[in-house]
Order: C-alpha cells, then sequence, then structure tokens
C-alpha cells in the first residue's frame, strides 16, 4: 500500500471543565469492564485483545511514521495485539514481533503468525532479555509494556528496554491511566508512577501529547519518545 506524508500535529491543551468530562467518560469506559461489561474487549480478525480501539489506531500511525524492524511486546495474554501488529507489518510488507509473557498456557489459543515470535518469561529476566537484545541490535526497535502493571516491574522494564530504542524511537507504557490517573483510584502505584520515575531520571525520552489527541486513551503519558542519545 502507498504510504502517504500527512503528520498530525499536537493538540491544544484541554480546559479545566473539558478535561472533566473526559475524565469522566474514561472513568465510566473503564469501571464498567472492571463490572464486566466489554468496553475494553475487542477483536483483530477474530483474536481477542483488551486495548482502546483509539490506542490502536495511535499504534498504526506511529508504525508507519517510525517503520520499526521489530515491536518488542511484553505481556502477550491472547495475542490479538501482536496479530494486530503483525498485520500492520504485512501491510508495508516488512517487520516482526517478538512477544513476551510468563504465561504459557495453551487454552489462551494465542494466534499463530509468521512475523510473531511468542517468547516464554519475564520481560525484566536476563535469560529473556540479554538474548533479544542482542538478535535486535543494529535494528530499528520499537516496545510495548503491558505486562506486570507494578510500579516496580513497570520501572524495571523501563530500564531494561529503553536502551534498544533509537532517537526518534517509541517506548510505550500501557494502562498508565490506573491508579487514579484517572481511573481504578485503588490499584495502588503502578505503572504512571514508573512513568514518572523514569523520566525524572532519564531526559532522553518525552511523553508526546499528540498521541492522546483523541482525548480518550488508556495510555496517558505513556507514549514516550526518544529525543537524544
Amino acid at each position: 500500500m502507498p504510504i502517504g506524508d500527512f503528520r498530525v500535529p499536537s493538540p491544544a491543551p484541554l480546559t479545566r471543565p473539558e478535561q472533566g468530562v473526559v475524565d469522566a467518560f474514561h472513568h465510566l469506559y473503564y469501571s464498567s469492564w472492571q463490572q464486566g461489561q466489554p468496553t475494553i474487549d475487542v477483536s483483530w480478525f477474530g483474536w481477542r485483545t483488551l486495548k482502546c480501539p483509539l490506542d490502536l489506531w495511535i499504534y498504526q500511525e506511529l508504525i508507519v511514521a517510525d517503520r520499526p524492524d521489530v515491536i518488542i511486546e511484553c505481556g502477550t495474554r491472547y495475542g490479538g495485539s501482536a496479530a494486530y501488529l503483525a498485520s500492520l507489518f504485512d501491510l508495508l510488507g516488512e517487520g516482526r514481533v517478538i512477544s513476551i509473557d510468563i504465561d504459557t498456557d495453551p487454552a489462551l489459543n494465542r494466534p499463530q503468525h509468521p512475523r510473531v515470535t511468542y517468547v516464554a518469561g519475564s520481560s525484566i529476566a536476563p535469560e529473556v532479555v540479554e538474548p533479544i537484545k542482542a538478535e535486535v541490535a543494529g535494528k530499528r526497535v520499537m516496545v510495548i509494556l503491558d505486562s506486570d502493571h507494578s510500579e516496580a516491574h513497570v520501572l524495571a522494564e523501563l530500564r531494561v528496554w529503553n536502551s534498544v530504542v533509537p532517537i526518534g524511537g517509541w517506548l510505550i507504557v500501557e494502562d498508565t491511566n490506573v491508579n487514579g490517573h484517572p481511573t481504578h483510584p485503588g490499584h495502588g502505584p503502578g505503572p504512571m508512577e514508573a512513568v514518572e520515575r523514569f523520566l525524572s531520571e532519564q531526559p532522553a525520552f518525552v511523553a508526546d501529547p499528540a498521541c492522546e489527541r483523541f482525548r480518550m486513551t488508556l495510555n496517558p503519558r505513556g507514549y514516550l519518545r526518544r529525543i537524544a542519545a
């Protein structure tokens, strides 16, 4: 498919009342899912994934603009997002996905795709991390973090994987919305707190507000772009 050159500028900041409306909808959207409603249950070609469709569209834009050779996905769950990313690579004609998860239960029935490699293990374990780093050395890499959502684990992932992201590339932290940002206040310190700590110690990355222009995202301040070595 031919690739166009349209790029989207950053949106204007919301007013406080506007942000209140967004936060109220966000809380309804997420809390409904927690109560058993399928608001976050979506599918890609019949494969289940737990994503906001607006975030999936942002992923498409970033992948087309950045053209990564490899996406490292920490957290596979059902495999629907890996299938989605692989399908985008099919359209582009190149690229592959390495998806890491500790859960290898066959009942998950994950999709098989020639562009997807599933790796069993912890996304911060040296025996998992080091072979993958060696494999992707010299390639353009995007990283998506969506595994254990505790602050300690996400911060460890950020510290482990940021080095493979090139200047201009993306390190995406999912579900920064929990622990009251703006929803699920009882979660406890999680991805958002990890992002804030990481950004305070790693000025080479910045959160890009253009990725939040649809107003609704499960990953507020989670789209991190490397701007320096």
